[in-house]
């Protein structure tokens, strides 16, 4: 029988979309910065090169010191009171957008608060305990999901042969979670060295600079292009480098990892290993929960429901709603035909993450000098940060879409080509029908992701254009905190709930 066959076109019409961005993007840095040459690479970028670097690998070596021991604690120990909720808990720091946790922080340990004066916020210190507040968990989740896929018949053996702690993690633990250690030590890497909200806010001044903040200071504060160009090519080639390795090594971590049923194990009886596991865990508490109960606590007495506020949160909605919405288009065509094609399942894949290669605020320097160059930025700022919002978010959507789609094709091919049915018809009277969740879930976690952007509005935003995060923004430079909490828990709710219905889709699903 002759397979169903969907048109290429609509594809093709997303490459093409998205080659038209990625080289609006880096063909006006490349061509600028070879026409530097290497007096480009003063001492000031390689300054914040080295910072860079330097920030992402501690903080990615301090997430994985908390998250791994996190991760087996909570592997451990399967049943003790609140371990569903710490595990919800673990959530949280990825769903909330980076400013919110930046104010929830600054409430603890800033000047006037909790533990204010115990260090200062400002600096590289103040950088690392935010990555490191948004990284154990995804560590911890991230490992703890390969231990949950050893084999039962491990723990028994293990039980049997009467081994050892030591000699469990040397045997049967290591092994298991070896490869994705690598993959989630680069995913965390990756995720510090290209930071923007945390080091903007609590970089504390041009001695605490990363490159994606450098960017945004040449182009916004200094109107220097050229420099801009220069950070976004060093930019463009430290993500490329780790892009290869992360290839040479099997490919970043998967993702944020569902909940499995925990196998039953053998080990961690003892009262030693329960008191280990326990402060482990109430150490992870102690990290997480102070921002958050800060947050809450000074942000309900300080909501107030200004004009401006009301404005940014209407802007806010419909720039989400717009990036989800393209996002959708592009990845639908493309993973029609990546669920049936080899080729073009590596087509697709490729297609998707270019935008995490091409990181944004080196796409955002070409896209600036192109247009500075034509006719400047003028009504434009809508347009851009949508476009931006919806690269970024191509990854998330197509994981939600391929495996809908690859189920949709495989059970009702067949019965589309008998009927002739195929473009728009198949998606009204058979696909949307079957995968309505699916595409929902895939709308809103781009959605949530737009929500949450600082990167996007703080390039292109202008001063009536304004969104919630960068609301909070200005309301912190014009030292109006109290003000700033009662945005950032507006945001919080708002972000929380969206979180909430993706996350009830998805179990349903």
């Amino acid at each position: 029988m002759i397979a169903y066959q969907p048109s290429r076109v609509p594809a093709v019409a997303a490459l093409a979309l998205l080659a038209l961005a990625l080289a609006a993007g880096f063909l006006p840095v490349l061509r600028m910065g070879l026409e530097q040459g290497l007096s480009g690479l003063d001492p000031y970028v390689l300054r914040v090169l080295r910072f860079t670097l330097l920030q992402a690998g501690l903080s990615t070596i301090l997430s994985l010191a908390l998250g791994l021991p996190l991760a087996r604690a909570l592997a451990r120990q399967s049943s003790f009171p609140g371990r569903a909720v710490l595990l919800r808990l673990l959530n949280l720091p990825l769903a909330l957008p980076a400013i919110v946790v930046i104010i929830g922080i600054i409430e603890v340990y800033g000047a006037r608060g909790w533990l204010g004066g115990l260090f200062d916020i400002y600096g590289l210190q103040g950088i690392l305990l935010a990555h490191v507040f948004f990284n154990v968990p995804l560590a911890a989740r991230l490992i703890l999901a390969d231990l949950e896929r050893i084999p039962p018949e491990s723990w028994k053996l293990s039980a049997q042969l009467g081994l050892s702690p030591l000699a469990i993690w040397r045997l049967v633990e290591w092994p298991a979670i070896r490869s994705g250690l690598a993959g989630a030590a680069l995913l965390i890497f990756l995720l510090c060295a290209s930071s923007f909200a945390v080091v903007l806010t609590l970089g504390g001044g041009p001695r605490a600079t990363t490159l994606e903040v450098a960017i945004y200071q040449s182009l916004r504060a200094d109107f220097d292009p050229p420099r801009a160009a220069m950070l976004a090519l060093v930019q463009l080639a430290l993500c490329a480098t780790l892009a290869l390795v992360a290839q040479a090594w099997g490919g970043l971590a998967a993702g944020w990892p569902a909940l499995r049923l925990q196998p039953r194990r053998f080990d961690g009886r003892t009262a030693l290993s329960r008191l280990l596991d326990g402060g482990v865990v109430l150490l992870a508490l102690l990290l997480l929960v102070p921002p958050l109960l800060a947050l809450i606590g000074a942000g309900l007495f300080h909501i107030n429901f200004s004009a401006l506020l009301l404005r940014a949160l209407a802007t806010s909605l419909g720039l989400g709603m717009a990036s989800a919405a393209l996002a959708f288009v592009i990845v639908w065509p493309l993973a029609v035909l990546a669920v049936r094609s080899g080729a073009w399942r590596k087509v697709a894949s490729i297609a998707v993450l270019a935008s995490w290669i091409v990181p944004p605020a080196a796409l955002a320097t070409g896209w600036f000098i192109t247009l500075i160059a034509q006719a400047g930025m003028t009504g434009l700022a809508a347009f851009l940060v949508i476009a931006m919002n919806a690269l970024m978010a191509l990854p998330f959507v197509s994981r939600v879409l391929m495996p809908a789609l690859a189920q949709s094709a495989e059970a009702h091919d067949r019965l589309c080509l008998s009927l002739g049915l195929e473009g728009w018809n198949r998606f009204r009277l058979v696909e949307f029908p079957v995968m309505k969740r699916a595409i929902g879930l895939s709308l809103v976690m781009a959605l949530i992701l737009s929500l949450g952007d600082l990167t996007a509005i703080s390039l292109f935003g202008t001063q009536d254009f304004v969104t919630l995060p960068a609301l909070i923004y200005r309301q912190m430079g014009s030292y109006r905190f109290d003000e700033a909490i009662g945005t950032a828990v507006v945001l919080s709710a708002l972000v929380l709930a969206f979180s909430s219905l993706a996350e009830r889709w998805s179990d349903q699903r």
